[in-house]
């Protein structure tokens, strides 16, 4: 059997499966219970996602693993109204109908402020982008001169 130098330096392999090569777990599948939160405080604003049957003290520690406060230290809000720590989010209203990748639910978050008081629940509205340049803008179909007539 003869073999190129360029062969014998760089053998042919055949390559695994595509789908060996992609650990897929069911974390990255869309699941049905998922939910998609905004957790919001002042400018801030954390994207996560958790299950229906997570409960609050839960996302409590998720947000504690990002900004480095502990879970008694923090209070989170539906439409401000104070969120228990024992409930899941499924049962305060976070569901999979209401919480979408493309649609997040949003969350509150307020931060211990002394010994025994929190400080007001406050989230800042967001920027309103500019102008779309002419350019961007949708063009009006009043003219045809680009088109052609399909018979």
């Amino acid at each position: 059997m003869n073999t190129s130098a360029a062969e014998r330096l760089f053998p042919l392999r055949t390559a695994p499966p595509l789908l060996s090569l992609c650990n897929f777990s069911s974390k990255h599948k869309p699941n049905i219970m998922d939910v998609f939160l905004m957790i919001r405080r002042h400018k801030s604003t954390i994207f996560t996602d958790a299950k229906e049957s997570t409960t609050v003290y839960e996302l409590k520690r998720i947000v504690e693993g990002i900004l480095k406060r502990a879970p008694e230290d923090q209070r989170l809000y539906k439409d401000d109204v104070l969120l228990n720590d024992s409930q899941t989010l499924g049962n305060c209203g976070f569901t999979n109908q209401t919480a979408r990748p493309q649609a997040p639910a949003t969350v509150g978050l307020a931060f211990r402020s002394g010994e025994d008081s929190f400080e007001p629940l406050r989230i800042e509205s967001f920027s309103t982008p500019p102008e779309l340049p002419d350019v961007m803008k949708p063009q009006d179909s009043g003219s045809n001169t680009n088109e052609q007539a399909v018979q």
